[in-house]
């Protein structure tokens, strides 16, 4: 095990270095710890789970051949866990690429829900990548495969999964991403680049939703599209969701790395656009009232990306999701590069507000300290 830390101040009434596997007391009086950006885990695809043990663990897009996590008490001491999933062996579904995993404490177990290439290709795509979940009694893990397969089979590419315990329902729904790969979309923008000479089509990733089994070993019903990129060159949201295109970057437009949760009695939707590996990657999002939609994006899209063009350091923000402390106080935890070494991904905090009209801002992104209560 090997701890990292923060190398900022620290504002509390009592702090505790923790280790993975021991429980700390939930009863614990309120602390403030302060934090500055970026943390020092070099992780894509960031997710934190407030377990019932008290801590924090967080996982991300990191190893070759499967995932590590990093457990802390108060989001500034990080201790690493090892790695707490691995997958490829030749008798696993999965072969490598394994990303953005998600952990949900469940019924009193942890399930682990990722993306990896699938060892079933008979046709050699040059992507494969299906959905699976695994599971373990820990939040440090091990974590093993729940079913010897993907928790679904479709024929495109999907990642990016996030899963939704719906209280008034019962339901559980499972929100993913299909790839750009080979989805050539007929479009506006795809017209006049292919005009410009350009690129001669531009593909497309889009995030669906569908209701999942509630022992996660398949779907029911169909997936509905919930998000794609506009069509129309007036659309409002055209501009920052092409930059990838109109930088030239690229020939493909993202919608990616859904995160769905609900504030009042309305479902947000938080997702990302253009290149991950680029500066133009940020995050919008999108409200319903229903979990599965329809789904209408936000007037003040994108809510958060880069910040060079006003003399900051933190470009290509994105892949979020949403913590809740236990004063209710939202986080959006997302991964970013910073302009020192734009080719690696490091991991973010910034608060997240939602005003009286359910308008959703993110005060990011920030390398500056901030407190915050846990």
């Amino acid at each position: 095990m090997r701890a990292i830390y923060l190398g900022v101040a620290l504002t509390l009434l009592t702090a505790t270095i923790t280790s993975c596997g021991n429980k700390s007391a939930q009863d614990k009086e309120k602390k403030v710890v302060e934090v500055t950006n970026p943390l020092p885990i070099k992780f894509g695809d960031p997710y934190i789970l407030h377990a019932s043990d008290g801590k924090y663990y967080m996982y991300g897009t990191s190893l070759k051949d499967g995932f590590e996590a990093y457990v802390s008490t108060d989001l500034k001491n990080w201790t690493s866990c090892g790695q707490v999933y691995r997958g490829g062996a030749e008798n696993q579904w999965n072969v490598d690429c394994f990303w953005a995993p998600e952990v949900y404490e469940h019924n009193g177990k942890y399930y682990i829900f990722y993306s990896a290439n699938s060892r079933n290709n008979p046709t050699k795509e040059g992507e494969n990548f299906k959905i699976g979940v695994a599971v373990s009694s820990s939040p440090a893990g091990p974590f093993t495969d729940l079913y010897d397969r993907p928790v679904f089979e479709i024929d495109y590419p999907v990642i990016d999964a996030n899963v939704y315990f719906d209280d008034a329902s019962g339901k559980t729904y499972l929100y993913y991403s299909r790839c750009c790969y080979k989805h050539p979309v007929e479009s506006e923008i795809a017209d006049l680049m292919k005009k410009e000479g350009v690129y001669d089509e531009i593909e497309e990733s889009w995030v669906y939703g569908v209701e999942m089994k509630p022992d996660f070993s398949g779907i029911i019903g169909e997936p509905t599209l919930l998000l794609a990129p506009p069509t129309k060159l007036d659309d409002r949201q055209a501009e920052w969701e092409s930059r990838s295109v109109t930088s030239k970057e690229v020939n493909r437009r993202w919608t990616e790395g859904s995160f769905l949760f609900k504030h009042k009695d309305t479902y947000y939707i938080m997702y990302s656009a253009n290149h991950y590996g680029g500066a133009h990657y940020a995050v919008g999002y999108a409200t319903s009232k229903n979990p599965l939609g329809p789904f209408v994006k936000a007037a003040n899209n994108p809510v958060l990306q880069e910040n060079q063009s006003k003399g900051g350091t933190v470009i290509g923000t994105g892949h979020n999701m949403v913590l809740t402390m236990p004063d209710s106080t939202m986080y959006c935890v997302y991964h970013g590069r910073m302009t020192t070494n734009p080719n690696e991904r490091v991991v973010l905090i910034d608060k997240l507000n939602i005003a009286e009209d359910g308008t959703l801002t993110v005060d990011g992104p920030t390398t500056v300290p901030q407190k915050i209560a846990y």
